[in-house]
C-alpha cells in the first residue's frame, strides 16, 4: 500500500512539473480597465520564479471631476492551459490618492481629497505570441480598501498588452 501512496505521489509531482512553463522575464505595457475610474495603468511584470511573476500597475485619471493616482503590487501565481495560453491568480495590496473638484452650480462647490490602502486579489487569462513579443491579457481584479473616493469595494475588468522581454 506504501508503493501504491509513492506512486501515486511521483505521478501527481510528475504532472504539475509538466505543467510549469518558462514565463517572460520581463513584460511591460498597458492595462485598461475601469476600477472606480482610474482607467488606464502601465503595467510591468517580473518573472521570480518558472510558474511566479510580481505585477506592479501605476493607475492614473484626470477628468472634470477628480483626479486620482494609483498604484498596485500583485504575486501572481501562472499555469499553462495549452500552448501559449495561460491563467493566473494572484493577491496584492496597493496605495490610492484622490482629489475631488467638482464645480456644483451657484457655490454649491465640492472639495475633497485623500488617500486609502487596499487588498486586491486578481484572476486572468493570457495569451503570449510566439511569432512577436507580445502578450495580451484579460483580468478580473476585485479590491477592499478603507476611506476610498467611491466606496470601500472595487471591481475591475482589464484588458492589458505588454511587450515580453
Amino acid at each position: 500500500m506504501k508503493k501504491i501512496i509513492l506512486s501515486a505521489m511521483m505521478l501527481l509531482a510528475i504532472g504539475f512539473a509538466a505543467q510549469a512553463q518558462d514565463i517572460s522575464k520581463n513584460a511591460l505595457g498597458l492595462r485598461f480597465g475601469d476600477n472606480d475610474g482610474f482607467g488606464g495603468e502601465i503595467s510591468y511584470q517580473r518573472a521570480l520564479s518558472s510558474n511566479n511573476r510580481l505585477e506592479v500597475d501605476l493607475g492614473w485619471r484626470n477628468s472634470n471631476h477628480y483626479d486620482a493616482v494609483k498604484v498596485t503590487g500583485i504575486y501572481q501565481w501562472v499555469w499553462n492551459i495549452e500552448g501559449g495560453f495561460n491563467w493566473y491568480a494572484g493577491v496584492g495590496a496597493g496605495l490610492a490618492a484622490w482629489d475631488d473638484n467638482y464645480d456644483g452650480p451657484k457655490n454649491n462647490d465640492y472639495k475633497d481629497s485623500g488617500t486609502y490602502v487596499f487588498a486586491a486579489g486578481d484572476i486572468g487569462i493570457e495569451y503570449g505570441f510566439k511569432e512577436v513579443p507580445i502578450l495580451i491579457s484579460l483580468d478580473a481584479r476585485p479590491e477592499i480598501g478603507t476611506g476610498g473616493y467611491n466606496d470601500d469595494f472595487g471591481f475591475d475588468i482589464g484588458l492589458g498588452i505588454r511587450y515580453r522581454f
